[in-house]
């Protein structure tokens, strides 16, 4: 079983090497352990981070094969699937660290912003359930002076989106609750500049 908090450090520090243009020999190396994983593997971090292509969550946070277990989805929304996804890898792989990854200029946040201010009857079903999952962290701040700041409204919109994700692993499911209160798992949010690539923890 892996301890939260020095799996916190190690992604800390993996993304510090990240922003400095320095990679570790771990890293590095990690694809030589490929034969040791075909049957099992120990991730000590589960992310759950959007899918754009700006944002490689084993590259920004300089780790290898093996050692991060990434689930990736537009805005990174917390649904069943999502929750289920972190269930299996917390009781399978005794992984303690959930960090729910957020960044700058995220395409589904902008374009829940997009779709509360100016409905389009053309957006997809498929579409429209990724911005039905953030709607709820952001339409309030519609109601607010940050309305005449694009830029900020985007940025507290995607904190906001980070903070209702970790709030739903939270209390979306009793393992996790209960691993949380008992067995010491961390759930955390976190944004991922992409001007820096400086990720900073909420």
């Amino acid at each position: 079983m892996n301890n939260a908090q020095e799996a916190l450090s190690r992604l800390k520090e993996g993304n510090r090497r990240f922003v400095s243009g320095v990679r570790s020999l771990d890293t590095l190396l990690s694809q030589n352990r490929r034969s040791e994983m075909v049957t099992s593997q120990t991730p000590f971090a589960v992310i759950i981070g959007c899918s754009d292509s700006r944002v490689p969550v084993e590259m920004i946070f300089d780790q290898g094969l093996g050692d991060l277990f990434v689930i990736r989805v537009a805005g990174n929304i917390v649904a069943p699937t999502q929750i289920g996804s972190v269930e299996f890898a917390a009781e399978q792989f005794g992984t303690r660290l959930v960090v729910v990854l957020g960044h700058s200029h995220c395409g589904a946040i902008q374009a829940t912003l997009d779709q509360l201010r100016r409905p389009m009857e053309s957006q997809s079903k498929n579409l429209r359930s990724i911005v039905e999952r953030i709607s709820p962290a952001v339409s309030g701040l519609l109601n607010t002076n940050l309305k005449d700041d694009p830029a900020e409204l985007a940025h507290q919109a995607m904190q906001a989106n980070v903070r209702m994700s970790v709030n739903l692993l939270k209390s979306g499911s009793a393992i996790l609750e209960q691993m949380v209160q008992k067995d010491g798992m961390l759930i955390v949010g976190a944004e991922y500049s992409l001007e820096t690539g400086e990720v900073s923890f909420l």
